[in-house]
C-alpha cells in the first residue's frame, strides 16, 4: 500500500517525539509499518488524521477527529494551545508530562550514551509550577489580515502570529505591557515590522521580571535607530504597570492568579513547592530598553541597545545571591525551579570550602556565585563580554572576594588555562604567550595563592553540548568531580559516552522540569573518576 498526501487514516498514538508530536504507525505491508507524526495528540489517543507530508520512511499527519481520548488527555488552560507553536504539551496531564520527560532522558542516556540501565542512577524528576512560571517573554509584533497590529506567538513551523497577549506560562503583567506598546504604536503612528519587505519599525516586545524583586524590564526591538516620542512610550508603560498593581491589589484584575502570588502545579506528588515572594503582585517598571536590530534575520535582539527609562539592568535573587541582569544576559527563565536546580548542582559538587571550582559557560555567573560561598575559589568562563561584565559586577555586589571571570570560548580559554598551570591553583600568575583570555579580573578576586583542596568543574553548555577539545582538557586536568548541567539529553548522552571512555563514570543524575508544557528538560549529572 502506498501512503499519499491527503489520505485519511485511523491510528493509535503510542508515544511522543522530542518536539511533542504524537507518534503512530500505519501498516504498509503485512511486515512493515510507516511512522506518522501528529501534532496535538497524546499517547493512548485513537485519532482520524489526514496525511500532510510523506517522506521516504516517515509521514506527517494533521488531527481531524479524536475517536477515543487518552486517559492522560486534559483540557488545555490556554485557548489557543493548538494553534500556537509554543506549549506542545498543554493537552496532556502534568503527571504524564513528567513521566514522558524522565523516560526520554533515560532513553537518550541508554541509546546514545551507552549507559546500561540508566534509571538506576536517576534520582527522579523534579516538578515545577506549571503556569505563570516564566520570568522572560518575547512577543513578535505584526499585522492581522485586516491590518490591525497584533502581538502573540508564532504558529508551529511558521512566522504567522497567533494573537495572544496573556500567555498563561508568563506573568500576567505582560498583557498590560503589550497593550501599552500597541497603544503607543497607534497614537504615535509607528508601524510594525514586516519580514517580507524588511520595512516597518517594531519587531518584538521582550519582558524580563525579577520574581524576587518585582523589577520589570521592557525591551522593544526596532528596525530603526530610534522611536518618535520615546518618552511617551515610557509614560504609557508606567501607566500600564500602575494599572496592573492597582487592579491586583483591589482584586479586580480578571486573571485568576498572578505570577508573583503562590502558584502550584497541578499535581500533588512531584515535589512542586509554591512560588512565593515578598510583596506579591507589586511590580515596578525599572527599565525600558530599545534594542536596534536592522538586519534581515530571525535573530530577535540587535547588537546594540539603549536605555530610555530607568536603568539598563534589573536585579533578581537566586536564593540569597543577588544578580544584575541586562536585556542580553542569559538567565534561567523558571525562578522557582532554578533554585532547586542549583541546589542539586551544589550538592553534587560536594563543596567543603577548600575546592577550586571552574564554571564553564558561566553566563552572568549564576552557578559560580551561587556556589562561591561554599568553595575556596570560583572561576567562570563565558564568550559574551557583556555577561562577564555582569558576572564581575555581581561578584562585587554580593561581596565575593574569591571569584574570577574571563571572556573567551570555553573550548579555547579553559585549555589555555590548563596549559598555563592556572587550573587548580588559586591566584597563580599569568597565562602562556598568545593566550586569548581577558586579563581583567573581578576587583576582589586576586586570591592568596597556594594549592587547592580539590578541583571541581561545572559545565552548563548550550544545547549543542561541549566541544570535544573542552572535554579533553577537562579530562587532562583530572577534576575530582565533574558536574554537567544540560538542557539537551541527546548531547548530554553523547558527551557522557565520550567522558566514560576517558575514565569518568556517571554516579547520579536528576531531571528538572524547567520548561513546563514543552518536552524540554534540564538535567544535572555528577561524574567521578
Amino acid at each position: 500500500m502506498e501512503i499519499k498526501k491527503n489520505d485519511i487514516y485511523e491510528i493509535t498514538i503510542e508515544d511522543l517525539t522530542t518536539e511533542g508530536q504524537g507518534v503512530g504507525h500505519i501498516a504498509v505491508t503485512a511486515d512493515s509499518r510507516m511512522t506518522v507524526f501528529v501534532k496535538d495528540t497524546a499517547p493512548g489517543d485513537v485519532a482520524r488524521i489526514v496525511i500532510t507530508k510523506v517522506k521516504k520512511n516517515i509521514a506527517y499527519g494533521r488531527l481531524m477527529e479524536l475517536l477515543e481520548e487518552s486517559e492522560v488527555r486534559v483540557e488545555p488552560v490556554c485557548p489557543v494551545a493548538r494553534q500556537c507553536g509554543g506549549c506542545t504539551l498543554m493537552h496532556i496531564s502534568y503527571e504524564e508530562e513528567l513521566r514522558l520527560k524522565k523516560k526520554h532522558v533515560i532513553s537518550c542516556l541508554e541509546r546514545i550514551g551507552g549507559i546500561t540501565n540508566a534509571e538506576q542512577y536517576c534520582e527522579g524528576i523534579v516538578g515545577s509550577p506549571a503556569v505563570r512560571y516564566r520570568n522572560k517573554m518575547q512577543f513578535p509584533v505584526g499585522y492581522d489580515r485586516n491590518g490591525n497590529v497584533v502581538c502573540g506567538f508564532y504558529a508551529g513551523r511558521t512566522h504567522s502570529i497567533i494573537p495572544i497577549e496573556d500567555c498563561v506560562i508568563g506573568h500576567d503583567v505582560n498583557r498590560y505591557i503589550v497593550s501599552a506598546v500597541k497603544m503607543y504604536m497607534t497614537e504615535c503612528k509607528v508601524r510594525a515590522y514586516d519580514e517580507e519587505s524588511h520595512s516597518g519599525v517594531v519587531r518584538h516586545i521582550v519582558t524580563r521580571l525579577g520574581f524576587a524583586t518585582g523589577e520589570l524590564m521592557v525591551g522593544v526591538v526596532i528596525n530603526a535607530d530610534k522611536l518618535p516620542r520615546e518618552e511617551r512610550l515610557a509614560e504609557l508603560l508606567e501607566a500600564a504597570v500602575r494599572e496592573y498593581n492597582e487592579k491586583t491589589a483591589a482584586g479586580t484584575d480578571d486573571v485568576s492568579d498572578t505570577g508573583l502570588a503562590a502558584v502550584r502545579c497541578d499535581t500533588g506528588d512531584t515535589n512542586c513547592a509554591a512560588l512565593t515572594v515578598d510583596g506579591a503582585g507589586d511590580v515596578r517598571l525599572a527599565s525600558v530598553m530599545l534594542s536596534v536590530n536592522k538586519d534581515k534575520t530571525n535573530r530577535i535582539l540587535g547588537s546594540t541597545s539603549r536605555c530610555i527609562y530607568g536603568t539598563d539592568a534589573i536585579c533578581d535573587y537566586i536564593g540569597d545571591v543577588k544578580f544584575r541582569i541586562s536585556l542580553e544576559s542569559f538567565y534561567q527563565v523558571n525562578p522557582a525551579q532554578t533554585v532547586r536546580l542549583y541546589e542539586k548542582a551544589r550538592e553534587y559538587a560536594g563543596l567543603t570550602g577548600s575546592e577550586d571550582l571552574w564554571d564553564l559557560y558561566c553566563g552572568i555567573g549564576t552557578i559560580s556565585l551561587y556556589m562561591a560561598g561554599s568553595a575556596k575559589s570560583v572561576h567562570g568562563v563565558e564568550i559574551v563580554p557583556q555577561a562577564i561584565d555582569n558576572a564581575k559586577e555581581n561578584a562585587r555586589m554580593n561581596g565575593f572576594e574569591n571569584a574570577e571571570f574571563y571572556v573567551g570560548k570555553a573550548e579555547v580559554t579553559f585549555p589555555e588555562m590548563v596549559r598555563a598551570g592556572r587550573v587548580g591553583v588559586s591566584g597563580s600568575d599569568g597565562l602562556s604567550d598568545g593566550a586569548s583570555v581577558d586579563e581583567g579580573k573581578s576587583d576582589a578576586s586576586e586570591g592568596d595563592g597556594g594549592s587547592s583542596g580539590g578541583l571541581v568543574v561545572v559545565v552548563d553548555p548550550p544545547r549543542k553540548g561541549c566541544d570535544a577539545v573542552l572535554l579533553d582538557a577537562i579530562v587532562d586536568v583530572s577534576p575530582d568531580r565533574l558536574v554537567y548541567v544540560s538542557c539537551d539529553p541527546a548531547t548530554l548522552a553523547r558527551d557522557l559516552k565520550i567522558l566514560g571512555e576517558k575514565g569518568y563514570a556517571v554516579k547520579r543524575f536528576t531531571v528538572f522540569d524547567q520548561f513546563c508544557r514543552s518536552m524540554h528538560t534540564e538535567c544535572v549529572t555528577i561524574l567521578v573518576k
